[in-house]
């Protein structure tokens, strides 16, 4: 039986609280598996809470650079008081548009702090590169990058070219099934690196009717990656656990 995996959604949002029990048990009628990235230390005690409820939900703790001034120590001490039961480390990176004065020295130093975590306990990491790409380039090359995740991926094809170069998974999500630009894009991802995402609860347009992310668009998507790389279904699903595994380290 092929896992689905949904490689970056935000199950532990209160916007999907009404109806987790549904999602979960959906979920495991499905066979999807979910990693569940964070935003701040609260968001990341809610992602371990949800993750004790059930074993398909991946806890991945973080500081998104939208909070990068939370509290960065607790995250530190969350990490090492748990680093034996989360899956990996996020949702982390950089974004200028979270930013004033164009000062990105503290989303550098959360993003730099938390990677060096991540390599310390032989976690993933799920990196949001928003505006920011060739930055996180730059500071990546200090780091292994053999397990971190380019989350939604949006850059241009230098950039995916420079991506692949340097060993990083990419994610493609609903998007893709309406946007040519993120075909193409996938159209020249290595077939070893490629992941699919809901990133809900963000909301889409076109055939989703601005429904919120659910992890049930999974399926649609793998569909419409299968149809672009010219394979079956279960070829695509199949390419994708596997790669959702070594990712995870799974």
């Amino acid at each position: 039986m092929t896992w689905y995996f949904d490689s970056h959604i935000h199950l532990s949002d209160p916007q999907y609280a009404p109806e987790i029990d549904y999602i979960l048990k959906q979920m495991e009628i499905l066979k999807m598996k979910a990693c569940c990235v964070s935003m701040d230390y609260e968001n990341s005690l809610e992602t371990l809470n949800l993750a004790r409820t059930s074993n398909h939900v991946l806890p991945f703790i973080g500081i998104h650079p939208e909070c990068s001034n939370d509290n960065l120590e607790s995250v530190i001490t969350l990490i090492e008081e748990n680093h034996e039961i989360i899956s990996g480390i996020g949702e982390i990176g950089l974004d200028p548009n979270y930013i004033t004065n164009d000062d990105f020295s503290r989303q550098i130093k959360v993003f730099e702090t938390l990677l060096s975590l991540a390599e310390k306990y032989k976690k993933p990491v799920s990196i949001h590169s928003r505006k920011s790409l060739d930055k996180i380039f730059e500071l990546m090359t200090s780091f292994d990058t053999s397990r971190s995740l380019l989350h939604w991926f949006d850059g241009s094809k230098k950039n995916l070219s420079i991506a692949m170069d340097m060993g990083f998974y990419v994610s493609y999500g609903p998007v893709m099934i309406y946007a040519n630009d993120k075909q193409t894009l996938l159209s020249k991802t290595d077939l070893t690196k490629i992941l699919v995402e809901t990133d809900g609860p963000v909301r889409f347009s076109r055939c989703f009717e601005m429904k919120s992310g659910q992890i049930s668009f999974i399926p649609s998507v793998i569909f419409c990656a299968a149809k672009i790389l010219g394979k079956s279904f279960d070829e695509m699903s199949s390419i994708l656990e596997k790669n959702s595994k070594s990712y995870l380290g799974i």
